[in-house]
């Protein structure tokens, strides 16, 4: 298993250097999020030795289980997944920043604990690029008030924009909602909401992060690509079941 996930993220890496020459972009520019939802603490382990430094998951649980194994290593982690009120205070244990922003009252809860506490989180709203009625996150037209209404929460600093683009076998089918992402914090620069050089985009994964890169991404969250189909019960998971 070292040997495959040393050689997928070979691939993975290669791929993002490809996409980034394409678009006239520096690899050096974009950082690959590992998405382990649902993989062994052993496979993050390989992956973080051989020089990966950004994981996510998607569910705070995870983080508690795969914490004292990992807890020796050197690494940043990222919420990427649905914040309940009820785990708003477990999740700061662990984590330097939350992806997937979406609600005042979630950011009010977090603010409060990091008031507690005496630090700051970065944070990335989330935004729901396809409409899927599924998916969680702002609407695009949402996202500038909702900007405006986390600039009293002093212990927040917005980073940025996320979204889980559509997956789809058509591939011409999923890029405008990465485009429509970028769309968005063109909108923000614009209007003066945010700086162009420090805010970022998240999109992307194994499916169709050589699009979101040419989009714009600054990091791509890829799991299958790396892990392989991670086998939860009966059923196989991927990236497309990220919501889930």
């Amino acid at each position: 298993m070292k040997e495959t996930i040393i050689n997928n993220l070979h691939t993975v890496h290669n791929r993002i250097a490809h996409a980034c020459e394409k678009s006239g972009r520096n690899p050096a520019d974009v950082r690959l999020l590992l998405a382990t939802k649902t993989v062994f603490p052993e496979y993050i382990r390989i992956a973080i030795e051989a020089g990966e430094r950004l994981i996510g998951e998607n569910k705070v649980q995870e983080f508690r289980d795969k914490h004292e194994a990992l807890s020796d290593l050197s690494v940043e982690r990222h919420f990427i997944g649905h914040l309940q009120h009820n785990k708003v205070k477990d999740v700061l244990k662990y984590v330097s920043c939350v992806q997937s922003l979406d609600r005042l009252s979630i950011a009010q809860e977090l603010d409060k604990r990091l008031q507690q506490e005496g630090r700051n989180l970065d944070v990335f709203i989330q935004v729901n690029t396809s409409y899927e009625e599924s998916k969680f996150g702002l609407q695009p037209a949402d996202v500038a008030g909702f900007i405006r209404e986390l600039k009293s929460l002093d212990t927040l600093q917005v980073k940025g924009l996320m979204t889980i683009g559509l997956l789809d076998v058509d591939r011409e089918k999923m890029r405008p909602s990465l485009t429509l992402l970028r769309q968005t914090r063109e909108q923000l620069i614009a209007a003066g909401i945010e700086n162009s050089d420090q805010f970022k985009l998240s999109m992307g994964m194994s499916q169709d992060l050589d699009m979101a890169i040419a989009e714009g991404a600054d990091i791509v969250r890829v799991g299958t690509a790396i892990f392989g189909n991670r086998v939860i019960g009966k059923e196989i998971w991927n990236e497309s079941e990220a919501e889930k």
